[in-house]
């Protein structure tokens, strides 16, 4: 099985990461556990966290060249959202399309 690649992410608020991938599932990533480790302490800035890019070919979220988040992190622990909980979120101003 190919692993899946990111085609839009975006930040739903100061910790969570709203993540659409090519088979056009929608997985919620938590990041709290990361911040207890001291290389992702900048993504506690609610400005830097929201300022990611994808990278080319959706491997992983990027926002400098010390910090990112693989695409398998991302589906392997993120949660699938229901129907209910995307939609809001949907008309949100910040995405990052690839």
């Amino acid at each position: 099985m190919q692993p899946y690649r990111i085609v839009s992410a975006q930040a739903i608020d100061d910790r969570t990461l709203m993540v659409k991938f090519n088979n056009n599932e929608i997985r919620k990533y938590e990041i709290s556990k990361l911040l207890e480790k001291p290389m992702f302490a900048p993504l506690r800035n609610p400005g830097f966290f929201r300022n990611f890019k994808i990278e080319p070919g959706g491997y992983a979220l990027v926002w400098n060249e010390d910090i990112d988040i693989s695409e398998y992190e991302l589906w392997q622990n993120g949660i699938s959202f229901t129907d209910g909980e995307i939609q809001p979120h949907l008309e949100s101003t910040h995405h990052v399309i690839h």
